[in-house]
């Protein structure tokens, strides 16, 4: 079988810049860093060289657990490994080991290291021998290892690892406690994992744990058979896709000068149009004279072109750099230009692309940078990553059928009522449980808000200073003021538009109250002036009703269009507050004081107040703590 031979981005050569620049994201959701640090996965440890019995071959093993080398058993190799073949051939054990190897290979990656399937290996019929105690262990091929993470073969340390002490156990190969906690059990019945002590490891013996791992990394290095080393999860990005569609690899075989770049100018590579696709075949740019048969670049002489196209990740992790100069017929963009725009202020997505979108993204911006492209080191300063829509406990998706048609709810309540209710049901970037209760809240709560702009557009004039307000006029002009406030932050800030309208909900919840208060004796210019506020803080959340109801009150043009209303401070003033008076903790009163009182004539109050008296009378209070405008503490005994 002929090997595929495919196109790489070498991102591991920035793993560790993209791993460090992660500090620089502190407009990020602290999870989304937390994914990409999971993906790119550092790891900080020692590679360990062990020698082929006999032939004398390699085995380098990456471990974060040196210090518990004296430990190992066995070793095991993945399917894939070159060595497995060498070792095996012409051997007793060459049939048994090639079929399992076949039967391995035939496994996905992810069946392959899945905690559910069951762990399997086979002998190789070899041994290598452990640089630190010359021991010889057996070699076997096991199908929970790939070649694709770290070396490809892992040593077998079963007395401090789950996995590796349920295979010992399963294929009676020894358990060696190499690590115990002071004063713990040589004998396990089950792997132990944490820190400790070392035993039975030769000139170590005694020594923290903590402190082997880098002492014996060191005496690795002294020996040339291995020494410290940081790996990372992070693997190079395939970008070679064998299909039509997707932006041509631009490179050129020529039999003469090998593997040849297109030159700048011929670039971009475009697609042929007229293509013929069959089921099942491969590529059709494969099977097109016109794309496949050209020139080399470097010699005239004929020549072909790569007919595999990139992958479309590409195109999406660098289309916001086309943004910034999207006429330029000369190259994607203009320096100044990119410099100008970037990085993007905001970003918003969903959050399946937390890893690969964003990691890619970030990775090309830091390619262009380092080729002088660009300024920008990050491609997006602020990510606010939305969450999923679930219904009746999983991901609405039509597979599943538990989607909601918004046709459905928009004959029924409005459009209005559907936004409204996503917005309110859940913050942005967590998963939302749809609900049909919920939407019809939602259009009761509209309808609410409704009423109170309709029932009195007509009579309340245009905003102007109120004269003369009486406590109730104050007290809704508070809740109004202090809505607005709260809106303007969780929009503007956090982005928390359930909070937000939340925080109308209540205000308009003011407004029906100062309604039954005052009866046919509202204040035309308060009403005015909150039913304006109402408006302009329900419009980006309802915008069609927003703009009735903007029309309903006599403004002229677009809601919309008008600028954002600022709260009034003075609006937000209270000539009393409610405190709280506890009497060793607990809850014995509560007094209005008034607005900036200080906490003596706080303390003086609650010790003169009868309630309090009833709780402290006889005693002797030991100690007073007033925080002012909140409580009042009396330590008594």
């Amino acid at each position: 079988v002929k090997d595929l031979e495919q196109w790489f981005f070498r991102i591991t050569d920035y793993a560790e810049r993209l791993l460090d620049d992660l500090k620089l994201l502190d407009g990020w959701p602290e999870r989304v860093r937390i994914m990409q640090e999971n993906w790119i996965g550092r790891s900080e440890g020692a590679e360990i060289v062990f020698t082929v019995q006999g032939s004398g071959e390699k085995i380098p093993v990456f471990t974060t657990r040196p210090d518990t080398l004296f430990g190992v058993t066995y070793m095991v190799l993945a399917a894939e490994h070159p060595l497995v073949e060498k070792l095996t051939a012409g051997t007793a054990r060459e049939e048994e080991v090639r079929a399992f190897v076949d039967k391995t290979r035939k496994q996905t990656e992810v069946a392959r290291t899945s905690a559910e399937t069951e762990k399997e290996g086979v002998f190789t019929g070899a041994y290598c021998v452990n640089p630190v105690n010359g021991e010889a262990v057996p070699i076997l091929v096991g199908n929970y290892v790939l070649m694709g993470y770290g070396t490809g073969a892992v040593m077998g340390v079963p007395a401090h690892d789950e996995r590796d002490f349920a295979f010992a156990r399963k294929y009676n190969l020894p358990v060696r406690v190499v690590i115990v906690p002071p004063g713990g059990a040589t004998e396990l019945t089950e792997a132990y994992t944490g820190d400790g002590v070392l035993i039975n490891s030769g000139r170590f013996d005694g020594m923290p744990s903590t402190e082997a791992k880098a002492a014996i990394t060191a005496y690795l290095a002294e020996l040339k058979q291995g020494g410290a080393k940081v790996t990372y999860r992070l693997r190079d990005w395939l970008i070679s896709r064998q299909r039509y569609w997707g932006t041509p690899i631009p490179i050129i075989y020529c039999d003469r000068c090998g593997v040849v770049p297109v030159p700048a100018e011929q670039l971009p590579v475009i697609l042929p149009e007229d293509v013929v696709f069959h089921a099942g075949g491969q590529s059709p740019l494969a099977e097109h004279a016109g794309f496949l048969h050209t020139s080399c670049p470097a010699c005239g002489g004929a020549a072909r072109r790569e007919t595999d196209t990139m992958d479309t990740f590409i195109d999406s992790s660098w289309y916001f750099l086309r943004y910034t100069d999207p006429h330029n017929t000369e190259m994607p963009f203009g320096r100044e230009k990119a410099d100008a725009w970037m990085p993007v202020d905001q970003y918003i997505g969903g959050i399946e692309h937390a890893i690969l979108h964003l990691l890619y993204s970030r990775f090309i911006t830091k390619v262009l940078h380092d080729a002088g492209l660009t300024a920008a080191v990050e491609p997006f300063t602020r990510l606010l990553a939305q969450g999923m829509v679930n219904k009746d406990g999983a991901k609405m998706s039509k597979s599943k059928g538990n989607v909601v048609s918004p046709d459905e709810i928009i004959a029924k309540y409005g459009a209005d009522t559907g936004r409204l209710f996503i917005l309110f049901a859940a913050p942005p970037e967590k998963d939302l449980d749809w609900s049909d209760r919920g939407v019809e809240g939602s259009y009761r709560f509209l309808k609410r808000v409704w009423r109170l702009v309709d029932r009195y557009a007509d009579i309340v004039q245009a905003t102007s200073a109120v004269q003369n307000p009486d406590e109730a006029d104050r007290a809704l002009r508070r809740a109004f003021h202090a809505a607005l406030k709260k809106v303007t932050e969780d929009i503007e800030e956090r982005f928390n538009f359930n909070t937000a309208i939340s925080a109308i909900m209540e205000a308009v919840n003011a407004a029906y109250s100062y309604q039954n208060t005052k009866g046919d004796n509202i204040n035309p210019n308060v009403m005015g002036e909150i039913l304006e506020l109402l408006v302009l803080m329900m419009a980006p959340f309802a915008p069609h009703l927003g703009e009735e109801m903007w029309e309903r009150l006599g403004r002229s043009g677009s809601v919309h269009l008008q600028p954002w209303p600022q709260y009034d401070p003075d609006a937000l003033q209270v000539d009393e507050v409610e405190i709280v008076v506890q009497v060793n903790g607990k809850l014995r009163g509560r007094l209005l004081v008034p607005a900036g009182m200080d906490a003596q004539a706080m303390q003086e109050l609650a010790l003169a107040d009868e309630r309090i008296l009833q709780h402290t009378s006889g005693k002797q209070i030991v100690k007073v703590i007033a925080v002012p405008g909140k409580l009042v503490n009396l330590v008594v005994r």
